[in-house]
């Protein structure tokens, strides 16, 4: 396998690393652990970004060419449904998450708290989507 075929499974690895510190940092929090769900938070970040550099670099490296779906009749629409929710709710949650994390770092809790009450969700949607994509493409069809 080379390097450029590897890239899809070692991005769902990383969107099912980051959920899994999603997960982690919203429990966290949840039980009033401050600091472990700011480190959480800050390497689901780091971790998400890697994904973002791999994806990019997998999708320059394959000059854009899309992996088609082999799945058919309902399993087509459930894919393609999720997929569009996915890619729109990915493009939205840059600046989401860009935005709770500068509020978190300038301490403006309740304004943190505000925005990470719909980044959040979103943030999670998109991570498990992710690796749920990946699935569909390269693994159950």
């Amino acid at each position: 396998m080379s390097f450029t075929e590897a890239l899809p499974t070692v991005n769902a690895l990383l969107n099912g690393s980051a959920t899994v510190l999603l997960t982690i940092g919203f429990i966290c929090i949840k039980t009033g652990r401050e600091r472990a769900h700011r480190r959480c938070m800050m390497s689901a970040f780091g971790v998400s970004v890697i994904f973002l550099c791999f994806y990019l670099l997998h999708k320059w490296l394959v000059q854009g060419v899309h992996t088609p779906f082999a799945g058919d009749g309902a399993w087509r629409t459930i894919y393609y449904v999720m997929l569009v929710s996915h890619i729109i709710l990915a493009i939205a949650i840059v600046p989401l998450v860009l935005t709770t994390l500068t509020l978190a770092i300038k301490g403006k809790r309740e304004k943190h708290r505000a925005w990470a009450r719909w980044t959040f969700p979103i943030w999670y949607y998109v991570s498990v989507t992710g690796v749920l994509v990946y699935c569909f493409l390269y693994q159950w069809f």
